[in-house]
């Protein structure tokens, strides 16, 4: 059997599959179901221990130098979406090289069942216990839709004011064809997947320090430089869309189903502030979000557009190309760059 004959098996298989280099930890292949289970959580290109929280590497490598298998369990996915999964490495050769096997299993209903066998007092701290996460998952929500700085003062005063942050980069982004995909895909599975990819742009936003605004359809939004002010908010949301870009490159990689982004980012000024009584949103206003919103739309497939103003904020950093002067809708003649990749620093 041939390497992509191999890879199509693996790509069926209900358990999850890596390989990985014995040296570096770096992952060399990843059927869909492992890239489901453990996707990257900001660093797109992270190793297997990384993807891998509970696996200890020490104790690994000391047992795969004897020949033998090392398992461990640890949980895949959050809420109510959580697995618990029994990981099983062990060393193996391809083409007279050695690498590490990855194999994972879904052990959730026995686990499950395991559980049904507890004491009555082990049911009153479970209780307990769902109480506090219930009461922890509230306070998410509500960061879900607003900035922790803004929830802190509608917790403690009872209302926020509107507010105008005069340095704040903004993202935008959409997929390209969602709207044939909508008619094509079956509705749980799209609806499932994006809702993957989203959580995934959020763990990048939050590792940079921004903020995701919204989503709206396959739309989604981020900024920096609110509600804190931060100096580096251009090169913050730069570094954001580039490993939004890299993820879904990686996510295609792995699955059948291809997702491609165009992605627009405009610095410029912005006004925060709640709106809404009953059904309320924190929301940014002002022409940067419009323009941000143009330049996506002018955006090729995995291209990320940006403005002149974000370009003087980041060409020290990161590279650039040129896109000349284009007609915008309601900003007429701009001159626009693509963001192409970071600088890396010299030693």
């Amino acid at each position: 059997m041939d390497e992509a004959s191999l890879k199509s098996v693996l790509q069926t298989l209900a358990t999850a599959v890596a390989v990985a280099d014995p040296e570096s930890w770096e992952i060399r292949f990843e059927n869909a179901r492992f890239f489901e289970w453990f996707p990257p959580d900001g660093e797109v290109d992270a190793p297997l221990p990384a993807r891998l929280s509970a696996l200890d590497v020490e104790r690994a490598q000391a047992r795969l130098e004897e020949d033998r298998p090392y398992s461990f369990e640890t949980t895949a996915g959050t809420g109510a979406r959580a697995r618990s999964v029994a990981a099983d490495l062990r060393s193996c050769e391809l083409d007279g090289r050695p690498f590490v096997l990855v194999e994972c299993r879904d052990v959730t209903k026995q686990r499950e069942a395991e559980y049904l066998l507890d004491s009555y007092s082990k049911m009153v701290e479970q209780n307990t216990r769902e109480l506090q996460r219930e009461k922890e998952r509230v306070e998410k929500l509500l960061l879900n839709i607003m900035p922790r700085a803004v929830y802190e003062e509608m917790r403690d005063v009872g209302a926020t004011s509107p507010q105008r942050f005069d340095e704040a980069t903004v993202l935008m982004l959409d997929f390209v064809g969602f709207t044939s995909m909508t008619v094509s895909r079956e509705p749980s599975q799209l609806i499932t997947e994006l809702n993957d990819i989203f959580t995934a742009f959020d763990r990048i936003v939050e590792l940079f320090n921004c903020e995701r605004m919204k989503t709206i359809g396959d739309a989604y939004m981020a900024v920096a430089g609110l509600p804190d002010p931060s100096p580096d908010h251009a090169q913050s949301i730069a570094r954001v869309a580039l490993r939004m870009r890299r993820y879904l490159e990686r996510r295609n990689e792995s699955h059948r189903e291809q997702w491609l982004c165009r992605i627009g980012i405009h610095s410029g000024p912005v006004i925060g502030s709640i709106v809404g009584v009953q059904k309320y949103v924190y929301d940014i206003f002002g022409p940067g979000v419009n323009l941000a919103s143009r330049l996506e739309s002018l955006a090729e497939p995995l291209q990320i557009v940006i403005s002149e103003e974000t370009y003087r904020l980041v060409r020290d950093a990161f590279s650039c190309g040129e896109l000349g002067e284009h007609e915008v809708k309601g900003f007429g003649s701009r001159h626009l760059y693509s963001l192409d990749s970071e600088l890396r620093a010299r030693p």
